[in-house]
């Protein structure tokens, strides 16, 4: 999913005497949570009580636009409600931010979802199979069809202050960042054994005077951290020294600027 043109980003501002921070644009936030979550709610129009919105938990699978693809059985809610109108919408959002879940990335995206032609369905069953290897015991049984998301427009909330539209140009231009797949490790790993050199970046690098600190997320610009400090807690952005590409370059990075922080 990945191209090779050139990324842009974006800024956050930290405060007045601090530089803005890289970031990456909405669209490859977007992009990227949708790639590394699994599951969200499939919200539809209800079929027994007309114009009443019916959510859903539901598995999604993407085609090679990054729009929402869906395994869904005849005997279903949603089914009946997408076959009387298409008109749905789907929200994810991250699950491994820790601490407070309104600080974590989501997304709805608004679109139109249909059955999936006959002569598009052997590249979506596909990449749907690669993401849900266990689909397979099911996936050709006669009560189950594969639906898409034809995604007319998108919102998204980054946390507490960064929210806003996103076109569906926009979203199928970005990139995956190249940390996605390993992000929930490098937090894990950040949050449960260098607890003290979180704390130490957060007091150089974002002015706060940190008593704790927690990795929330990371991609190839920076990451974004939730301090404490003097019984509030805070969300910052932490700019990296240089772009990454890789999870050894990220963690070849965090080093580097832990002994800048250190000195």
């Amino acid at each position: 999913m990945s191209k090779s043109s050139s990324r842009s980003h974006g800024y956050t501002t930290t405060s007045r005497d601090e530089p803005p921070v890289p970031e990456p644009t909405y669209a490859e936030r977007v992009r990227t949570l949708i790639s590394r979550a699994h599951m969200g709610t499939l919200s539809t129009l209800s079929a027994k009580h007309p114009d009443w919105p019916f959510g859903s938990m539901m598995p999604y699978g993407l085609d090679e636009k990054g729009r929402p693809t869906f395994l869904i059985s005849t005997m279903a809610m949603h089914t009946h409600n997408l076959i009387r109108d298409g008109r749905s919408s789907l929200f994810v959002s991250q699950t491994d931010s820790g601490g407070d879940p309104l600080d974590a990335s989501r997304v709805t995206l608004m679109g139109e979802t249909t059955k999936v032609p006959d002569e598009q369905l052997h590249e979506v069953r596909d990449l749907y199979l690669k993401r849900y290897k266990n689909a397979s015991y099911w996936v050709d049984f006669d009560d189950f069809s594969f639906y898409r998301m034809d995604i007319k427009d998108i919102y998204f909330v980054g946390g507490f202050g960064a929210m806003g539209w996103v076109t569906v140009e926009q979203y199928h231009d970005a990139n995956v960042d190249p940390l996605a797949d390993s992000a929930a490790g490098i937090i894990k790993h950040m949050n449960d054994d260098h607890t003290e050199s979180l704390v130490l970046l957060a007091k150089h690098f974002t002015k706060v005077e940190a008593e704790e600190s927690s990795m929330t997320s990371v991609d190839r610009l920076g990451m974004q951290v939730r301090i404490k400090a003097n019984n509030e807690f805070y969300s910052r952005r932490i700019g990296f020294i240089r772009e990454v590409t890789n999870t050894e370059e990220c963690r070849k990075v965090i080093v580097e600027m832990v002994k800048q922080a250190r000195g």
